[in-house]
């Protein structure tokens, strides 16, 4: 059974990509056949990480219509199991994509066949990177323990709770422009939050305000704290939990706190990634955790429900 599970950040620098790669790595190394796709439009560097050289055609030319299909763009990375499906920065106007070319992709990516597909996604909360994340009920952020990183991985979850409620209702509908309306004028800076936008629905229609609960039922983000320093790191976790379930109203989990490590800067110049060399390192090892994690629990079937923080305790005592 294939799984796709995207890959967002609500900014760069927190070393999305590198992660991408990595794990695409360790569920290799685990038995799993992967494929990574670059969806990082105008901007792909994931065959850097790979160590794959960029000569390749990519993403771009199933967008031009170049390509019949996105399987027919697959590159072997040479580790066994791993596959690519590189990006394509140098065709213009790649990041502007079509909405229905952005249809034809997701369309490919679900044909293809492999046990995982990781979709590398640009930064950001442009609603092509929000789109490509919501084919999943449970993809995963990597942020970084500073707080415009956080800040910005909570912008990310508020703008894809948003484009959920907004995509669960045909265009032009009396809903839509209900909950445009509402996001735009009464939610930012005005003290309301989801279950506001919820009560207001519910005035205006009793099954809009259930279909869009059974819709915030399914959605269970999973986040990866990278470039840690300390355990203490993970008080900023708690964080962006609390803020997130207050205002929007959904359930998260924490399946990864990578500390920082000071030979992934060496492994990119080297073309090498670090886990291809040091899957002992505790970097290594966080990384196996959350393959195995993956491997166990591809898409969880509803959100686990945690004490307080008992998930990011558990990922401070891991090592």
């Amino acid at each position: 059974m294939q799984v796709i599970i995207p890959i967002a950040s609500g900014k760069g620098g927190v070393g999305k990509t590198v992660f991408t790669a990595n794990l695409g790595i360790a569920l290799a190394s685990l038995g799993k056949t992967v494929i990574l796709v670059d969806l990082d439009l105008g901007s792909s560097n994931l065959h850097t990480c790979l160590g794959v050289k960029n000569r390749h055609a990519g993403i771009g030319s199933f967008i031009y219509k170049k390509a019949e299909s996105l399987e027919s763009l697959l590159v072997d990375t040479g580790i066994p199991r791993l596959f690519l499906i590189p990006g394509d920065a140098l065709l213009p106007g790649t990041a502007n994509l079509p909405y229905f070319r952005k249809l034809k992709i997701m369309k490919e990516l679900e044909q293809l066949t492999a046990d995982f597909v990781l979709l590398d996604l640009g930064a950001g909360s442009s609603y092509n990177v929000v789109d490509f994340f919501l084919m999943s009920s449970s993809g995963l952020i990597v942020t970084s323990p500073e707080t415009t990183a956080i800040l910005s991985s909570y912008s990310f979850l508020k703008t894809a709770v948003f484009r959920l409620l907004f995509r669960t209702f045909p265009s032009k509908s009396e809903e839509r422009n209900f909950i445009s309306e509402f996001m735009t004028e009464r939610l930012e800076g005005s003290g309301n939050d989801f279950s506001d936008l919820l009560a207001g629905m519910e005035d205006f229609s009793q099954e809009a305000a259930e279909k869009c609960r059974r819709q915030l039922g399914k959605l269970y983000p999973r986040i990866v704290l990278n470039m840690g320093a300390s355990n203490q790191d993970l008080l900023l976790g708690s964080k962006l939990r609390s803020i997130t379930t207050r205002n929007v109203g959904i359930k998260m989990e924490y399946i990864g706190f990578l500390k920082r490590e000071e030979g992934i800067s060496r492994s990119i110049i080297e073309r090498r990634p670090f886990y291809q060399n040091h899957p002992d390192s505790q970097f290594g090892r966080a990384m196996t955790l959350i393959a195995k994690k993956l491997i166990s629990t591809p898409i969880p079937e509803a959100p686990a429900l945690f004490e307080e923080n008992e998930d990011i305790r558990q990922l401070g005592e891991a090592f």
